[in-house]
């Protein structure tokens, strides 16, 4: 009898993804697409643009009032995207 060695779909494409350097990237898309559903849909409507550098989200909103609103919840909101995407892909928000 052989022993087979079984594993899930999910962890192998991960592993490829590790190797290959592309797991942080794919996180960070991720992450980005996150905002609208972890803001809900009246502050992603004022969202303009969202992208990651040097693990800070920075978000552009239309609505000044909101984005000093939101710079006030930057630690809870840090925590709710990274648990969104299941890792710690972001360290800060920042708004402008």
């Amino acid at each position: 009898m052989f022993k087979r060695n079984v594993q899930q779909v999910r962890d192998l494409i991960m592993q490829v993804l590790r190797e290959q350097g592309l797991e942080t990237p794919l996180n960070q898309k991720r992450l980005v697409e996150a905002w609208p559903e972890v803001v809900g849909p009246v502050i992603a409507r004022y969202t303009l643009n969202a992208y990651i550098y040097n693990q800070t989200l920075y978000v552009r909103l239309s609505n000044p009032a909101l984005r000093a609103d939101l710079s006030m919840r930057r630690t809870e909101l840090t925590q709710q995207l990274n648990a969104a995407v299941g890792e710690q892909v972001i360290t800060d928000v920042r708004f402008g």
